[in-house]
């Protein structure tokens, strides 16, 4: 998943927020489990990713949502 601009969270509904959110966290997983074994070609898409997720949270929030 690419690193999506805030503008673009803002646009998207509180359950499709949720939804990516979650499969943000699964590919996340992922990828710590590649760390772990040696296999993560690119490590930086790591703190991408937790950046990512932090600013769908963000905007839940200001909405409202949980």
């Amino acid at each position: 998943m690419n690193q999506m601009e805030i503008n673009e969270i803002r646009k998207l509904s509180e359950a499709d927020i949720n939804k990516k959110i979650k499969e943000s966290k699964q590919e996340l997983f992922d990828l710590r489990l590649k760390q772990a074994t040696g296999n993560l070609d690119k490590p930086h898409q790591i703190r991408k990713l937790r950046k990512t997720v932090a600013k769908m949270k963000t905007v839940l929030n200001e909405k409202g949502g949980k």
